[in-house]
């Protein structure tokens, strides 16, 4: 074998190795942007959710928060894993309740829990269900309820191919608190629906759909979403940017478009 045929071999071989190796990436990203689209996959995320909205309250006051959700599982063994979600809300508003002026600081934290088969079903449904908790973090009366809260939670969905739908759903019932704040009894529904190409791109949609009993009062926002997850070295992250309708808001609630970007951090096991 001479040299020139001996180097062009070699040549082949690192073409192919290269091509292997990114078609392995691909799906690995591919495989992390489908666990993304399923709330208690057992994928450890933090994910950092930045929302806009206006159109608050009789001067169109302005709402900005970040999300911080962490999303850790732990495997009570080979059968159940117990999933642990938490959406602690950092906000900034101008002129939400009249002329309030601004507020910053933290919300209420939501603190949800969800015990989860292993496996999927037969059928290929993954569900879970837990309890849910309000927790009063708020640094300021504008920024939260006042009420400690407390209620089932739960979610079901189904992986199928490319695609992923299912709902996720709690209610609250508040317990304690402050006296002379309202009650919280709010149902929250989440249906939703995903697709997940090979190159890891995510399209989602869905509703953040609450409804509050003490007021009779909806809050409807569709949410339309596209995502990508990319590698910095062997840190996986997704990013995202989307868009939001208000189809059905309370009196002074928020109205017309909002946007929203997300940037998650993976850690896969």
């Amino acid at each position: 074998m001479t040299v020139a045929s001996g180097s062009l071999k070699l040549f082949s071989y690192a073409i192919l190795l290269t091509s292997i190796a990114a078609s392995v990436h691909a799906q690995s990203s591919e495989e992390l942007a489908k666990k993304l689209s399923n709330p208690i996959a057992s994928l450890i995320s933090v994910p950092f959710q930045f929302n806009y909205d206006q159109g608050y309250g009789p001067q169109d006051g302005d709402h900005t928060v970040v999300n911080i959700q962490p999303v850790i599982p732990f495997a009570l063994n080979e059968d159940w894993n117990l999933i642990s979600r938490t959406i602690l809300p950092v906000t900034w508003q101008d002129d939400i309740a009249g002329p309030s002026g601004e507020q910053f600081g933290l919300g209420d934290t939501l603190q949800s829990f969800f015990l989860s088969p292993a496996k999927p079903t037969e059928n290929g449904i993954i569900w879970g269900v837990g309890p849910a908790f309000l927790v009063p973090t708020a640094t300021d009366e504008f920024l939260g309820s006042g009420k400690w809260a407390a209620g089932p939670t739960g979610v079901a969905l189904k992986q199928d191919g490319p695609w992923t739908f299912g709902i996720l759903a709690n209610h609250l019932w508040s317990f304690a608190g402050q006296s002379d704040r309202a009650d919280v009894s709010s149902t929250y529904l989440q249906p939703f629906i995903s697709y997940t190409t090979p190159e890891a791109w995510t399209f989602s949609l869905n509703t953040e759909s609450t409804y509050d009993w003490e007021t009779n009062d909806w809050s409807v926002p569709i949410n339309f979403q596209v995502s990508k997850v990319v590698k910095f070295g062997e840190q996986p992250v997704s990013f995202g940017v989307g868009a939001r309708y208000w189809a059905s808001s309370p009196e002074n609630g928020p109205d017309g478009w909002g946007v929203r970007a997300v940037v998650t951090f993976l850690f896969p096991k």
